[in-house]
């Protein structure tokens, strides 16, 4: 069975939007953080340390989503 019938996009952009609210958000970049733990090396892991690496990440991700967002000219 299809997760949706064929329509109205907006319809299933609004039902998507339900489904997947910002508790699956908060999920997922909690779920980052927990990663970015993971990666570092056992004696340098600190909230501060981790704190820092997430930020730089998410800053580059920001950063390249605007850059790609101009380049293929997609509302900002």
């Amino acid at each position: 069975m299809a997760l949706f019938r064929k329509g109205d996009p907006q319809t299933a952009r609004r039902k998507m939007r339900a489904m997947f609210g910002p508790a699956q958000v908060d999920q997922s970049i909690r779920h980052a953080i927990q990663m970015c733990w993971l990666m570092l090396p056992e004696r340098e892991r600190s909230i501060d340390k981790v704190e820092k690496q997430f930020r730089r990440i998410a800053d580059r991700a920001f950063k390249d989503f605007r850059e790609d967002a101009k380049a293929f000219k997609l509302p900002e």
